[in-house]
């Protein structure tokens, strides 16, 4: 899509995370609001999880909530300028069927999250900027599951699957549901942390209605991070089960806004190509088969900060042929994106980006990638989260991007690695 390829790194970011999150907290709503001590009775997790998916479902959601955004550094905001997505807000959340809308309030007006069957919304006020477009179907044909136990695995599959995944991660306590009380509601909670290399990520926390099953409190916590408290979060403070109105979901942009339209739709001659020769981006894999289909010099060297190549796989990037590199595996794993630059602007793309960050109030530095002999080889635009590090430069025609839950000074190697196989 035109938008992932043009869009700068602090709006792509803002995106990505407010609708991932406003989803994440959105899809797994069931059940019935009952009335129930604040506290429930512990039980074991299988037994939590169990009530959890065979519970009834409602007819929908309208809560207040807090999200918390500590990805990024407070010293990298310059100016007055507020940004609800990246530095965080408290609003308000509802859903219904197939429709979800995220709020967050901010000083220079509000940005919204809106899903309407297969249309989405995303209003972002730091940049008086509506994107617009359509979902996958297969993001938005998933049905209501029954709300009987039918389907529903039993208390001992639970638990044989939640035996499994202890052998990657360890969960707080001692396998007994977390019991407590967020928003007036009685809640179970599960903390989870990765047993091998995870990255960055240092644990994850979920908390969900014990009557309903509905998430309340979604929280991610960096293994590197300075504070005690989670980077990401999305909190309910306030919540009521019932129909919500239709027109909660139909929001008109923003007068004075400009409409971005994101589509997958667009093609460019070289996907048409890739079509017309029955090639699809997931039958092509390895180097010498990605290689053959891009329109520039891959480089994939075998290994790089001590992570050997795990894969090479041909991407359809914006409607034209790219290249996604793999190193290690699991969470603790690099990925690098290669494209060919756009030919306006390419030679200065560093020095673009970071003005469109400083338009919003964020200033993101720019990092040498240096040779192993000191010279500069080339300059790039470097994001350093709580999380893990994006870095992203141009070289002779061709864009890298490196992304991965590691330090910058990893990231910088992987990138010199690109430039020096």
């Amino acid at each position: 899509m035109k938008f992932l390829r043009t869009a700068s790194t602090s709006r792509l970011l803002a995106t990505i995370l407010g609708l991932v999150l406003a989803i994440a907290a959105g899809t797994a709503i069931a059940v019935a609001a009952t009335n129930s001590t604040p506290v429930p009775k512990a039980e074991p997790l299988a037994d939590a999880v169990h009530g959890a998916l065979s519970a009834s479902p409602v007819q929908g959601i309208s809560a207040n909530i807090t999200f918390t955004n500590g990805l990024i550094s407070s010293d990298d905001f310059t100016g007055g300028t507020t940004d609800p997505l990246l530095q965080g807000a408290s609003g308000r959340l509802w859903v219904g069927d197939h429709q979800l809308r995220l709020e967050l309030q901010g000083g220079n007006g509000d940005a919204q999250v809106v899903v309407n069957g297969r249309s989405f919304m995303v209003s972002d006020p730091a940049s008086s900027t509506v994107y617009e477009g359509t979902l996958p179907a297969d993001m938005s044909s998933s049905s209501s599951q029954p709300s009987t136990d039918q389907g529903v695995p039993s208390i001992a599959q639970i638990q044989s699957e939640i035996t499994k995944l202890l052998q990657r991660v360890t969960l707080a306590g001692t396998g007994t549901s977390d019991p407590g009380d967020i928003a007036g509601r009685p809640t179970y909670s599960v903390t989870i942390s990765p047993k091998h290399s995870g990255g960055e990520l240092g644990k994850l926390q979920l908390a969900w209605d014990a009557a309903t099953g509905t998430p309340l409190d979604i929280a991610v916590y960096s293994s590197t991070s300075t504070t005690s408290g989670p980077v990401l979060e999305l909190k309910v403070t306030d919540v009521s089960y019932g129909t919500v109105k239709p027109g909660v979901f139909n929001i008109p942009p923003t007068p004075g806004y400009k409409v971005v339209t994101v589509s997958g739709a667009q093609q460019t001659a070289a996907s048409k190509a890739l079509k017309k020769g029955k090639v699809a981006h997931t039958d092509v894999s390895g180097v010498s088969g990605v290689a053959g289909h891009v329109p520039f010099t891959l480089v994939a060297p075998p290994s790089a900060v001590g992570l050997p190549r795990h894969d090479v796989t041909l991407l359809s990037w914006g409607g034209a042929p790219a290249a996604l590199v793999t190193y290690g595996q699991g969470l603790g794993a690099i990925a690098v994106i290669e494209q060919k630059a756009d030919t306006a602007g390419s030679s200065n793309s560093s020095s673009q980006n970071q003005d469109e960050g400083q338009g919003t109030g964020l200033s993101l530095p720019t990092v040498a990638i240096d040779g192993p002999t000191g010279q500069q080889l080339a300059t790039g635009q470097e994001l350093d989260t709580a999380l893990g590090t994006m870095v992203r430069f141009t070289r002779a025609g061709v864009s890298y991007t490196v992304i991965g839950s590691v330090t910058p000074y990893a990231a910088d190697q992987v990138a010199r690695a690109l430039l020096t196989p």
